[in-house]
């Protein structure tokens, strides 16, 4: 009796040890992490109507080029891929300006997303490019929609 109960344990043990591993390794072998790019990418040029802070730091009202850097953003979102956080760049001229977390929705999630006015579920946004301020004037979100691929950063908005 008391083996069965000690077998029953270490399975259990065993089973319950092995489950995040699996899960893990299916979760890193999604077809949508091959649509996400890897290295640096320019996402395009996006226009920051006010001050905002990027990664802490100020970021001045201006025309910025966005550059997906291969970084990622640490810590990931628990049961995330590491590619799905990673930093941008604001670029002017050969400078980099500021830089901030990017979320990015591969295709084969947008479905998963609440739909609102930009976004009808299953569909990109329908601007490639859309800034706008969000919750009283407090954020800045700028949503780039490139390849499929939903790029998401948000800007904490400086006092005027």
């Amino acid at each position: 009796m008391k083996h069965r109960w000690l077998v029953g344990i270490l399975t259990g043990v065993w089973l319950s040890g092995s489950a995040p591993f699996i899960s893990a390794t299916a979760a890193q072998s999604k077809p949508a992490a091959a649509t996400v790019p890897t290295g640096e990418v320019v996402l395009g040029t996006v226009t920051i109507p006010r001050a905002v802070t990027a990664d802490g730091k100020p970021l001045a009202k201006g025309t910025y080029t966005v550059r997906l850097t291969a970084q990622a953003a640490q810590p990931t979102v628990a049961g995330q891929l590491p590619d799905l956080n990673r930093w941008v760049e604001f670029v002017q001229g050969s400078t980099v300006k500021g830089r901030e977390v990017v979320s990015i929705i591969p295709p084969d999630e947008v479905s998963q997303t609440q739909p609102g006015p930009d976004l009808e579920p299953g569909k990109a946004p329908r601007a490639a490019i859309k800034v706008q301020m969000l919750k009283g004037n407090e954020y800045l979100r700028v949503w780039i929609s490139r390849a499929g691929v939903q790029y998401l950063i948000h800007l904490p908005a400086t006092a005027a």
